[in-house]
């Protein structure tokens, strides 16, 4: 049977299909995500009960640190932080002294991932009687922090202060390969967190 000019056969047309759609929802989500990315720096000038820096950039700790000098909060947790590095060395790597700050941080040794910051963090709340946190991580990390720490702790009031780093190109970050690198795997583990609670899967 010789098929009309034009026409594809069917298996073709639903091959077409099966591989369209997928890569449209995945491109979907892609830039759904990238407009979850804050564009600009938190600071709403509020207060909260403790700061709690996420690991992973010196400029984190850095606004953490500033943001605890200036009063925004009595408490300053920096979670996952490496085995050995105590408040005093902390403070000379970001080139602070000590002065009254000290005595209100506390360092978490225990999280090696994003869902364990998010457990340090509830533990540590908790014994501290912490009702609000302001958290501060980089921009492109904040979606998934606020999932996992909203996960953890539903009753806590959190106000995001992203960090937003000066390699990070959010606006044109396909153009970067840098920020494209960061853009996608970022992606996949918001996807991965988001799916975790219907696929028990591990961390």
């Amino acid at each position: 049977m010789r098929l009309p000019r034009g026409r594809k056969p069917s298996w073709i047309r639903l091959f077409a299909l099966l591989v369209t759609v997928p890569v449209l929802v995945y491109l979907g989500g892609l830039l759904w995500f990238v407009e979850l990315i804050p564009r600009e720096p938190g600071d709403d000038g509020s207060r909260t009960d403790a700061i709690v820096v996420l690991t992973g950039g010196a400029a984190r700790v850095a606004t953490g640190l500033e943001l605890l000098r200036q009063g925004r909060a009595r408490r300053l947790l920096v979670s996952g932080v490496y085995r050995g590095v105590d408040v005093q060395e902390l403070l000379r790597t970001q080139r602070q002294s000590p002065g009254d700050i000290e005595c209100c941080i506390a360092l978490g040794y225990e999280a090696g991932t994003t869902e364990g910051n998010a457990a340090e963090t509830r533990d540590w709340t908790a014994r501290e009687g912490v009702a609000s946190l302001r958290l501060v991580t980089a921009s492109y990390h904040m979606p998934r922090s606020l999932l996992e720490f909203r996960r953890a702790m539903p009753g806590m009031a959190i106000v995001p202060h992203p960090v937003i780093p000066e390699s990070f190109r959010r606006d044109e970050w396909w153009a970067w390969p840098g920020s494209l690198q960061l853009v996608v795997g970022e992606y996949h583990k918001l996807v991965a967190a988001l799916l975790r609670p219907y696929l028990g899967s591990p961390r």
